[in-house]
Parts: structure tokens; C-alpha cells; sequence
């Protein structure tokens, strides 16, 4: 091998000191660019859990407050309580004219009737407006589009005499019967978009075997349809579980009160409210919302992606 064949493989193999000289700084630059990442991310990490202690400090409060005494409950606002009080939970169970587990079965009723309803009727308006094809069905589509712009404080008058002439004021008819006629446009919207991700060839090779639109509902797209299902039932059972004013407006009878207004009864304007028993209700009626979150939290992400984003 010659003495110039010699050189080039060196050049080739072996960087010279003026490669070594423009990798450095491109390297150093690389490690400070890792330092500097590794740095941003934790900060973000600590931003991310102030920012949810903040959200998170009020329901906290309430929860230390629920076991100390009324008298010490806004004299000390810290979350530790120096003096611990379990009697609030029983108190407050007691302290209305039924028990506080009338008030969670009145409710219970609700929204089991308010999530059925949503279910089927939703459902089937969804399935109508993305597979089927009929007269008008653009027009209907917008008016549907439209009513969710109604607050409901423009339509309660309205609703109120309707109910009232059909004598189902003090029953739990006004509250349930609405969601069996698809009046909740956020999940016809919702499942009409999921509908309308799914194959058309799947619905073309049931109709080759002799589905009819009933079988083809009920076999093929409610199965594949279970996400957007799931995120009615939690929206549902969460809206319907903290509704307070059209329950007030329809339920005026003690033993028809539901549970946003029994808590309501333990504020009174007038005389000592009790505070105590209050916030222990409150923790008692936060529960199954918790769990009907922390169990379906997959589903409700999965739905909303899967229905949102095509």
C-alpha cells in the first residue's frame, strides 16, 4: 500500500482537528439543548400541580370543613383541622324531614330515566339524520343545530305551563319525559359524527344479507357505537345528577326534592345555617360522580376523540 493510499484511509476514518474543531460546539449546543428540555419539562410538570392543587383546593376545603365543628369551619380556613368532628355525616344524614338517602333515590330516579332516554332517543334521531335519507332532512338537521343556542331559561315558561296543564308538576315526568324526544342536541351531534365515521360498506353488506335499517341499528352500529354511548351516559348522569333549576321548578314538594336542592335546604337566609352538615352531604353527594368519572374516564376520552376529531 502506498504512502498515499495510507493518508486517505486516515482521512477518511480519523476526523482532523478542524473537523474536531466544528463538532465540538455541535455537540455542546446538543447538550445544552437536552439540559434546557429536561429543565422546561420539569418545570411544566411542577406548573401542571400548582395549577391543579389551585382547582383542586376548594373541594379539599370542603372536605377538611366537613369534619370540623360549624364554629371553627370559616374561623380556621386551613385544610388541617385542629379539632376533628364525625357527627356532621350523621347530622347532616338526619337533619332534613326524610332521610338523606330519599333525596339520593330521588335523584338516582332522574337520572337512571334522563340516561335511558338520552340513550335511545338520541341514538335513534342520530342514526336517522347520518344514514337515512329522507324529505326536509337538512332543514331539520339546522333547526336541531339552532336549539342549542336556547338557554333554558327562555323555553322553562313554556315547559312549565305544558306540564303543569298535564298535571305532572311534583312528579319526576317534566324531568324524564323531554329526553326520551331527543331534546338534548349536544349528543344527536355528537353520535351523528361517530355514525357517520363508520364504513358504509359494512352497512351495504348487511343490507346484501337482508338487514333492514331496524337490524342494522341495533347489530351493527350501536356495538361500534359503545364510546359515543358511554359519553352521553357520563355527560348525562353528571349534568343531570347537579341540575338544580329545573329540579327546583318542577319539584317543589319536600319529599320529591332531589339532591342539589336538599342540599339547599341546609342554607338558611334567615338563621344559622349549617354549614357542617352541609359540606359532609355535599362530599356524600359528590361520590357517585366520582366513581361514574374514575371509571369511565377511558370511555369519555376515547368517545370524544373518536367523535370530534375525523
Amino acid at each position: 500500500m502506498t504512502d498515499l493510499s495510507v493518508r486517505s484511509l486516515k482521512t477518511d476514518v480519523v476526523p482532523t482537528e478542524t473537523e474536531s474543531m466544528l463538532l465540538s460546539p455541535r455537540a455542546s449546543r446538543r447538550m445544552r439543548r437536552r439540559a434546557f428540555g429536561g429543565w422546561r419539562r420539569a418545570l411544566k410538570h411542577v406548573g401542571l400541580i400548582l395549577f391543579g392543587f389551585v382547582m383542586l383546593y376548594p373541594l379539599l376545603w370542603m372536605l377538611a370543613s366537613s369534619f370540623k365543628p360549624t364554629e371553627l369551619i370559616f374561623r380556621e380556613p386551613g385544610l388541617i383541622p385542629s379539632e376533628f368532628d364525625f357527627s356532621n355525616y350523621s347530622e347532616g344524614w338526619n337533619a332534613l324531614l326524610h332521610p338523606f338517602s330519599h333525596y339520593l333515590i330521588n335523584s338516582a330516579i332522574v337520572v337512571l330515566g334522563s340516561v335511558l332516554g338520552n340513550l335511545v332517543s338520541c341514538s335513534m334521531a342520530a342514526y336517522a339524520f347520518a344514514r337515512l335519507k329522507f324529505r326536509g332532512r337538512t332543514v331539520w338537521f339546522a333547526i336541531m343545530l339552532m336549539s342549542i343556542m336556547l338557554p333554558i331559561h327562555v323555553i322553562i315558561v313554556p315547559q312549565y305551563i305544558l306540564f303543569s296543564s298535564l298535571e305532572w308538576i311534583n312528579t319526576f315526568l317534566p324531568l324524564i319525559v323531554p329526553k326520551l324526544l331527543a331534546t338534548d342536541a349536544f349528543f344527536v351531534i355528537l353520535m351523528v359524527q361517530f355514525f357517520r365515521g363508520i364504513p358504509k360498506e359494512l352497512e351495504e353488506a348487511a343490507r346484501l344479507d337482508g338487514c333492514g335499517h331496524a337490524r342494522i341499528f341495533l347489530q351493527i352500529m350501536l356495538p361500534l357505537a359503545i364510546p359515543a354511548l358511554a359519553t352521553t351516559t357520563i355527560f348525562t348522569f353528571i349534568w343531570t345528577w347537579n341540575d338544580f333549576f329545573s329540579q327546583l321548578i318542577f319539584l317543589t314538594r319536600p319529599d320529591m326534592y332531589t339532591v342539589p336542592i336538599a342540599l339547599r335546604t341546609f342554607v338558611d337566609a334567615t338563621s344559622s345555617s349549617s354549614w357542617g352538615p352541609l359540606f359532609a352531604m355535599s362530599i356524600v353527594s359528590l361520590i357517585p360522580v366520582f366513581f361514574v368519572f374514575l371509571f369511565g374516564q377511558k370511555y369519555l376520552v376515547k368517545g370524544i376523540a373518536t367523535t370530534g376529531i375525523k
